[in-house]
Parts: C-alpha cells; structure tokens; sequence
C-alpha cells in the first residue's frame, strides 16, 4: 500500500507518518521545505522519541519525500492507495488544486481503484472542507467519477507534537507523547476500509471530533491564554499553577456537560478523560511554549472552534460556562507581536472596542447577557485587576 502525505513537518512525521509506515505502508511526504525533503529522500528513514513514564526512539522507515510544488505530486496521486495531510487548516485550500490535478492525472491515466483522502488537521470536518475546495478545481464533467472512485475520510486526531530541538542536531528528529488517537468516518471510505493500527473507524465520528474538541483543544487553548497573561513560558508550567489549573479544568467540565447530553456519555468515563488530558498537559517530558499553542487567536475564537463552540453548546443545553467565559477573555486579552493573528486582534479591539471584536469574530449577538460578563472579564485583566 502507498500513501502520499502532505505535511513533513513535526505532526507529519511524529503522527501520522508514523502511524503508516508502522503499518508497512509506504509513505512519500509532500512539502515546501526543501532542507526537510532532501534528508528524507536520502535517508528514507528518521528517529522518533516517544516520550511518557518510559520514553523511547524508534526508527520510522520505509519512507520518502518529494516537494509539494513540483509536478510530481500529481504522479504520485495517479497511483497511491491513500492521501493524507498535517498542514494546518489554513493550508489546506491552497494544495487543493494540486491534488486536483493529480485526481485529473489518475481519471486520465484510467486508474479506477479507490483512492481516499484524510485531512489529520484541528479542524471539524475537514476533509469535507478540503473536497469542497479540491471540487472548485475539477471540471464539472469529473465530478461523479470522483464521488464513484474516491473517498473524503473526515477525521479526528490527537496527539501532542511541540517544536522539539534535537539534542544531535538531526533535523529529522521530532518529539511526541505517548498517547495518540485518530478516529475516522468509517461510513465515507471508498473500498476497504485499511487495516492501521492506531486508526479506529467509527460511525459516529462528530461524537469524537466533539470530545477532542470541547476537553483537549479547549483545554489546551485556555491554559496557553491564562499562561501567557500571566508570564508563564510552558503548558506544564501553567497547569501546575493552582489557579490556572481549576479554571482550565472547570471549563473542560462545563464543557463536557454539553457532550454528556449531546452523545450521552458515561459522566465517570468522561471525568477520566479529562483527568487524563490534564496529566498529559503536565508531561515533563514535553516542552510546549503558550505561545505556540495559543496562536492564532481570532481563528480560535471563531464559532465552530474550540472556545465558542463549546460555549453555544452551554446556551444549547443550560449548563454553567463560568470558567469559558474566562478562557475567552484570556484568548482576547492574547497580545503576542510574533503571532499576525494577535496583532490583528488587538487592533481590532482598539478600533471597535471589545464587544464589537468578539461578536463580529464569534457571530454571537451583542445582546447575549454572556458578552457583558466577558467584557467585564477582560476589562479587568486588561487592568490587572484579575485574581
């Protein structure tokens, strides 16, 4: 079985890349970073460190790479079994019409076995998202052959990947936790359905997207925003903080009511999860910087993502959404000059004052009683004044 990547990056090789070639399948990434290619393609192999209680380096082989701009892309989508991606949500349409391309490439060359495709990106649905813009770039008259031939897998992934400096200096090296997840659509494969370890089929995937979701990126993104408000470099720093942890921890349970009476959760096992998420937070192992986790903060704020989301899901179901309330007005109070997003952000707020910024980035009504309370919440960070 092969498979083309798009992503060579930490996520790409420590995750998913990973998971492939574990499951002997061959995997060619597809990347803009020439350095990163070139190393790949010679070595065909490079060292994972899966590090927890008992850490460990294991060889990932049977690999090889090619740029992501070049025409072999669309050589090597005529022929592989499967495409996946770790480029980051905002990357996505713009390799649409390269995969386009190599779809045409295939339809051309009479390659009628199933091909699927699966975005591994913190996005809900991407992969629908990604086939509408994969869609824009193919001639009408393909439109039916691709839906007969090909399949767009959405999925959920999990697994903490942070900027990690090889101790060798091998660029090729790249940290992750020992914990992973990535569940997929099993409902939206063309043909068999292959057999990874580490790949669970589901068919009831929003149910999943939504629990990674409301307890890990929410979670994530609020222990980021009140660490780096309050000077704190690293995820395990901050969680370590009493204050910081009870907050984050209160807005994984608020959020999780909402998933316990969306999908009906086990309310036990659900406590177990985020008690689980928390202790992986604190991982001595990982050295993840709040300011790398809480970039991009006007996409984090957005309605379908992991701050509002969860927060509509509280005025959905009438459940307290106290301690969101305050990971929000963290994530506006976000003020990072190296993140465009942050900049734009407060500059937004300068020009419209807060209420204004965050209904036009959440789409929720200025007259939701809950705007006055995180303006009230921000307003007091903004003058130090929050405990």
């Amino acid at each position: 079985m092969q498979a083309l990547h798009f992503g060579a990056g930490n996520i790409g090789r420590g995750f998913i890349g990973k998971l492939l070639s574990d499951a002997n399948v061959h995997v060619t990434f597809a990347d803009v970073n020439q350095q990163i290619i070139d190393e790949i393609a010679k070595r065909h192999e490079y060292p994972v460190n899966v590090v927890g209680e008992q850490s460990t380096t294991e060889i990932v082989k049977n690999v090889d790479a090619i740029n992501s701009t070049s025409n072999q892309v669309s050589d090597y989508i005529a022929k592989v079994d499967l495409v996946t991606t770790a480029v980051g949500p905002q990357v996505l349409a713009r390799i649409a019409a390269s995969v386009a391309q190599g779809i045409i490439a295939r339809h051309q060359q009479g390659n009628n076995k199933p091909l699927n495709i699966i975005a591994c990106e913190n996005m809900v649905r991407g992969t629908s998202q990604f086939k509408q813009e994969i869609f824009k770039a193919l001639p009408e008259s393909l439109h039916q052959w691709v839906n007969t031939h090909i399949g767009f897998v959405d999925s959920a992934v999990d697994r903490i990947v942070p900027p990690a400096t090889s101790t060798t200096g091998d660029i090729l090296e790249v940290t992750v936790e020992t914990f992973s997840e990535w569940i997929v659509d099993k409902t939206q494969f063309i043909g068999e359905i292959p057999q990874i370890k580490g790949m669970e089929p589901v068919d009831n995937l929003m149910a999943f997207v939504e629990r990674k979701l409301f307890t890990l990126n929410t979670g994530h993104a609020i222990t980021a925003y009140l660490g780096f408000y309050n000077n704190i470099g690293t995820i395990r720093e901050a969680i370590l903080n009493e204050r910081i942890r009870s907050i984050v921890q209160g807005a994984m349970e608020e959020s999780g009511q909402v998933l316990i009476k969306r999908y009906n959760f086990d309310t036990a096992k659900h406590q177990a999860y985020i008690e689980k998420i928390l202790s992986r937070f604190e991982n001595p192992h990982l050295h993840d910087d709040t300011a790398r986790v809480g970039r991009q903060p006007i996409r984090k704020l957005g309605a379908g993502d992991r701050l509002v989301k969860p927060l509509l899901g509280t005025f959905e179901y009438h459940v307290n959404n106290n301690n969101l309330l305050i990971g929000i007005a963290a994530a506006l109070n976000y003020r990072n000059q190296d993140d465009e997003q942050a900049v734009e952000l407060a500059k937004l707020i300068a020009d419209k004052g807060v209420v204004q910024a965050f209904c036009q980035i959440s789409g929720i009504d200025s007259n939701n009683p809950i705007v006055k309370q995180i303006e009230q919440i921000y307003t007091a960070m903004q003058n130090h004044q929050f405990v």
